[in-house]
């Protein structure tokens, strides 16, 4: 079956300017990383290209052909210099009044795609920059691409579509615990976290603040017993949930970050190596901090290190508790976000041995 990704033009391709119509040479500008995304995305994956563009009005007194079609042309020329060729181009000329079913987000110019057997829509994309191309995809049933939403640029466009996205969920259930994590390496910091504890929740949304990780977290422990349950089998959780993530590791940067906390210094230094190994040189004068006890934060990164099968190296100093251990917990992150860093155009596994 084929997958299409269906390509919006102004806004998407070119830039769109504040009149929202490209009737001259000097309002066209082409907006950045496309060519060198597209082009790539072309060469290496199997899509077909579909141009599907609303142009209000072309034909009528308000937007001559004779203003579009030079342009549109010129368009069309530089994107083949590039090796993008569309294998269909479609435009709309209603106005967003006519309520017409060809205007996006209606899919009345694309019928020969719906319901064909030929054709995967579910695993086809919908690129855009609007919320109408967000409905379109909903419409046909397949997945939207906007430019601009959470930082979406062209660059990670090209790499989510050749190397996938890394989303992984771990469900961990014993005795003690129950436990669903649910981690997208490539997300924008969002956070939904509850562990019954306080201060815990506070450390795991550093994770994914400064890792630009989107992090889910539900457990329900034996607090009643202690805290010492849930913590590591949160780690346990997480680890690999970072490691089924994580996939082939192909492309990655595989290392990672040192950061300072007004009195602290924090170190985390990581590698995705394949060999866990937790070296741990921070210590603590409080038994406690919040409902968290100082013990645990070694345990929970032996836990993480474990089940990612990561080597870890953390080493933290200064006075104040609180700001070591937050410290602590937001290099760690800031070492994953280098760490998993990919890039499409050297695609390989960062190793001699050819396996991590």
């Amino acid at each position: 079956m084929k997958k299409v990704l269906f390509i919006d033009r102004d806004g998407t391709l070119i830039k769109e300017p504040a009149d929202e119509q490209i009737d001259s040479f000097d309002k066209l500008e082409f907006v950045e990383g496309m060519f060198r995304n597209l082009s790539f995305i072309r060469k290496n994956l199997d899509f077909e290209f579909v141009m599907v563009s609303n142009q209000d009005g072309l034909g009528t007194a308000s937007f001559p052909e004779e203003t579009f079609w030079p342009v549109h042309n010129f368009i069309l020329k530089t994107l083949r210099g590039e090796g993008i060729e569309f294998d269909n181009i479609l435009i709309d000329r209603h106005f967003p009044a006519d309520a017409h079913p060809n205007r996006k987000p209606g899919t009345g110019m694309l019928t020969e795609y719906i319901g064909n057997p030929s054709y995967d829509l579910a695993g086809s994309y919908v690129i855009g920059d609007r919320e109408t191309d967000a409905k379109l995809a909903q419409n046909l049933g397949c997945k939207a691409l906007i430019l601009g939403k959470d930082g979406l640029d062209w660059d990670k466009i090209a790499e989510l579509l050749f190397a996938g996205e890394r989303i992984a969920e771990v469900t961990r259930t014993t005795k003690e615990t129950d436990i669903t994590v649910r981690i997208n390496l490539d997300g924008t910091g969002k956070s939904d976290i509850e562990t019954g504890l306080g201060f815990f929740d506070h450390m795991l949304e550093q994770i994914a603040k400064h890792g630009m990780t989107d992090l889910y977290v539900r457990c329900h422990g034996d607090l009643h017993v202690d805290e010492h349950h849930t913590i590591e089998d949160t780690g346990l959780a997480l680890g690999e949930c970072i490691l089924k993530a994580l996939g082939d590791k192909r492309g990655i940067e595989r290392y990672g970050y040192c950061l300072p906390m007004d009195d602290c210094l924090c170190q985390v230094a990581l590698d995705f190596g394949g060999r866990p190994w937790l070296i741990w040189d921070a210590e603590f004068r409080r038994e406690k901090v919040g409902e968290m006890p100082t013990e645990m934060f070694h345990h929970f990164f032996k836990s993480v290190s474990d089940a990612a099968k990561m080597n870890l190296n953390v080493k933290a100093e200064g006075d104040n508790e609180h700001h070591k251990i937050e410290g602590i917990f937001k290099a760690f992150a800031r070492s994953i976000r280098m760490a998993v860093k990919r890039d499409i155009y050297h695609f390989q596994l960062p190793s001699t041995k050819g396996a991590l």
